[in-house]
């Protein structure tokens, strides 16, 4: 038995366990996130943004016929035309339209959750993944095809795109079907959302993305956030809250592992017998907790007793919550794609600025898992990322990309 779980004060013991899997953390979400930004940039830089679709699209946030083209210095960033600031104001009400209409329908998510109306959000959210799946996934292989000359007849393609839209929804929302297909398709939902915002006018996409980073942060820290309320909610219920959520499942643990689970507080004494003559009374360290109200509180990590039965926890750990009994990491499919968005949306200038801006995404979702390890407490996951993505989206543009232009131009590498 392990001298730790009795000997070390619970505090210093559950905070290490935290740092401890911090990396192994890190890795199981980045390698989805990563995956989805990097086939959003593949998208964009194929596909040409300028086709008649994104036109249309533009026109109908804007008051102007022309297209919004993109600022090039800081003067024009700060100056700007009269132009730039009639798609400055149209944004700023567009992003605002969005944020609200979010809001609403996220309140009545939580009603018809609170009246246990789980069929009918499973069937909205199946149809809205199918249409993903089939309209937009459609229309973007239609300009894949285009684009490379693919030759395939409309009888093949209408069929294979039914078919894989049918079963990308079974594969969501059926837990029968394997981990990797459901956390395939939706990756693949996130890019084609992800995709289409970045059709949206420039001025209104970044309106949206900061616009959106502060709806998260209200939405889950508020006392009254439409966010929070839905995961206490959940937890008071021990049911799965229904919406589309990335998954990282860990891979079986073994005894020793440190595993994450959602659940009310408990203290739990086990006893275990490894053999007729030997017998040991073994006590699991004491689980560091994640405030999530004043009433209800979780763990965020505890440590399996180092016994040879591994079926011991075994009951304890059907009663998880929040994150599932199977103590999966879980990121919501919305992150995803407003990450995604921002480094489609670098994409469009150049792929410094992708670099940069994807460093800066990965650093602040970084940030976000320490602090919510050192805090202990719920914490929103676009707010950090998305304001570093979009300052170091600025400084590239206004200022490395001078430097480095200045240095190439006098011969000057390092």
């Amino acid at each position: 038995m392990d001298d730790r779980s009795t000997d070390s004060d619970p505090v210093t013991a559950g905070e290490s366990s935290i740092l401890d899997t911090l990396g192994e953390d890190v890795i199981r979400i980045v390698s989805p996130v990563s995956l989805c930004m990097l086939l959003v940039v593949l998208l964009v830089s194929s596909v040409s943004s300028t086709n008649d679709l994104s036109s249309s699209i533009s026109s109908l946030f804007l008051s102007s016929t022309t297209t919004p083209t993109s600022f090039s210095s800081l003067n024009l960033l700060l100056l700007g035309s009269d132009s730039t600031w009639e798609e400055i104001k149209s944004a700023l009400v567009t992003a605002l339209s969005f944020v609200v209409v979010v809001t609403l329908l996220t309140f009545l998510l939580v009603l018809l959750f609170y009246f246990r109306c789980t069929n009918f959000l499973r069937i909205y959210m199946g149809i809205s993944s199918l249409f993903v799946l089939s309209f937009l996934g459609g229309f973007i292989s239609l300009l894949l095809i285009s684009h490379f000359k693919i030759p395939i007849d409309p009888f093949t393609f209408a069929i294979l795109l039914f078919n894989l839209s049918v079963v990308g929804v079974f594969a969501v929302f059926m837990p029968k079907f394997p981990i990797s297909m459901n956390q395939g398709y939706l990756v693949a939902i996130g890019v084609l959302t992800a995709y289409w915002f970045t059709m949206l006018p420039e001025w209104t996409t970044w309106a949206l993305l900061i616009a959106m980073s502060l709806y998260d942060l209200a939405a889950v820290l508020l006392p009254i956030g439409p966010l929070r309320l839905l995961v206490e909610l959940a937890m008071s219920r021990n049911e799965e809250i229904p919406a589309l959520v990335y998954e990282a499942r860990p891979v079986d643990p073994q005894p020793g592992d440190r595993v994450r689970v959602w659940r009310e507080r408990t203290d739990v004494r086990i006893e275990a017998t490894e053999n007729s003559t030997n017998s040991a009374t073994v006590q699991t360290v004491q689980e560091t907790r994640l405030a999530v109200s004043e009433e209800i509180t979780a763990p965020l990590i505890e440590a399996f007793p180092q016994t040879g039965d591994r079926h011991l926890g075994t009951e304890e750990e059907e009663d998880g919550i929040g994150l599932g009994s199977s103590g999966a990491i879980k990121l919501g499919l919305g992150d995803f794609i407003f990450y995604s968005v921002l480094v489609g949306r670098a994409a469009m200038y150049d792929y410094m600025t992708v670099y940069a801006c994807y460093l800066a995404i990965m650093a602040g979702l970084g940030v976000t898992l320490l602090l919510l390890a050192v805090y202990r407490k719920a914490l929103p996951a676009l707010p950090v990322s998305i304001m570093l993505g979009v300052v170091f989206y600025l400084l590239t543009r206004v200022l490395l990309e001078v430097f480095v232009v200045q240095c190439s131009s006098n011969l000057l590498m390092f």
